[in-house]
């Protein structure tokens, strides 16, 4: 039972919320700290519309930031766009307590996490979830990709007729599980699926012009299932394909080598610089089919997934204008000249 007239200091409010947040229910809390339940899910309220700062009573007013504001620019700069590792940090991602050290090894001032929070609020940032890129990239292939490479076969197949694809696969396991759903506050739902870790997997090609083309396979796909999906593909499409792919040892097969040398020119490959999916629009079908819907579905066999998987590539199939929508990727501007002809050619 709360204490009546109790009232909980600021440091008590946000502990409240972040216990919250990681699953402590209220009842805990509110014994602990002798308050009522409702009282913790006000500040819970106030804590994910507003953040902690909003939390204060209207009669506290804060403590100055320990920080001035050349300080502040200081700290943007070194958190911004900069890998931890660069500044002799163990981890990749930055963390709260990761720039408390930081402040204090740069200015030598010591913050709690909420008010390391506070500060980066200030400084604009957010907790976001980061897009990986390997290290073992190299920048000159990339631009000399985008900047000479892609305009020649762009060139070239505007001169021979050709359709130009990206292809790429991707796999999904059965456990594989994405997205939020709707529930009442300090009752954590609970979603019956498969326990199992089968897989399935996909290979699509998508074309600026908002075509998809794809297979869903059961098991895996090996170089035939490969060739098998690229003589599909010149089929559907009826004039020659440049088919863009990455460097794997599928799409390296001597099969599809010599299909497409055989095929009096309507396969002809090209090839990505290694370790660049990000040059590929094909993953923005991969994010949509397993991020936006497949992690959303709780299935119960490599059946039933195969079955999502195809009426989700299916619908996709038939929204060319979100297809194209993919390629405004800032990664993928060495195509937008390509996408905007091809706007332009189904406009009425």
């Amino acid at each position: 039972m709360a204490i009546k007239g109790r009232r909980a200091t600021y440091e008590e409010r946000v502990s409240a919320c972040e216990a919250l947040e990681n699953g402590v229910s209220a009842d805990e809390i509110a014994k602990f700290l002798k308050v009522s339940r409702s009282s913790i899910f006000e500040w819970q309220k106030t804590y994910r519309a507003h953040g902690a700062e909003a939390l204060r009573t209207k009669k506290t007013r804060g403590p100055k930031s320990k920080l001035d504001d050349g300080q502040m620019s200081q700290l943007y700069r070194l958190i911004a766009g900069r890998d931890p590792r660069q500044l002799s940090f163990g981890l990749a991602l930055w963390t709260r307590g990761m720039i408390q050290e930081l402040i204090f090894r740069q200015f030598g001032v010591r913050l709690s996490t909420v008010s390391v929070g506070n500060v980066l609020a200030k400084l604009g940032m957010s907790p976001q979830r980061p897009l990986y890129r390997a290290y073992e990239q190299d920048p000159e292939k990339v631009a000399e990709w985008k900047e000479k490479t892609f305009p020649q076969i762009q060139m070239r197949a505007k001169k021979e007729g050709a359709a130009i694809f990206f292809a790429d696969e991707a796999s999904v396991r059965t456990n594989y599980h994405a997205g939020t759903t709707w529930a009442p506050i300090g009752k954590t739902p609970v979603v019956a699926g498969s326990g199992r870790t089968r897989s399935i997997s996909m290979v699509s090609a998508i074309s600026p012009r908002g075509e998809l083309h794809f297979e869903v396979h059961e098991s895996g796909i090996r170089q035939e299932e490969f060739l098998d999906f690229c003589k599909m593909l010149v089929a559907d499409v009826g004039r020659p394909v440049f088919l863009i792919i990455d460097n794997s040892q599928v799409h390296r097969a001597k099969i599809l080598k010599e299909y497409a040398a055989q095929s009096n020119g309507m396969l002809t490959l090209f090839f990505l610089p290694p370790y660049s999916p990000d040059l590929n629009p094909d993953e923005w079908v991969w994010k949509n089919v397993k991020h936006d819907n497949l992690g959303r579905a709780s299935v119960k066999s490599e059946r039933q997934l195969a079955e999502f998987a195809s009426t989700a590539l299916a619908r996709l199939k038939g929204m060319p204008d979100k297809l194209r929508s993919f390629f405004a990727d800032p990664a993928l501007g060495y195509i937008r000249s390509l996408v905007a002809e091809s706007r332009n050619l189904f406009s009425p």
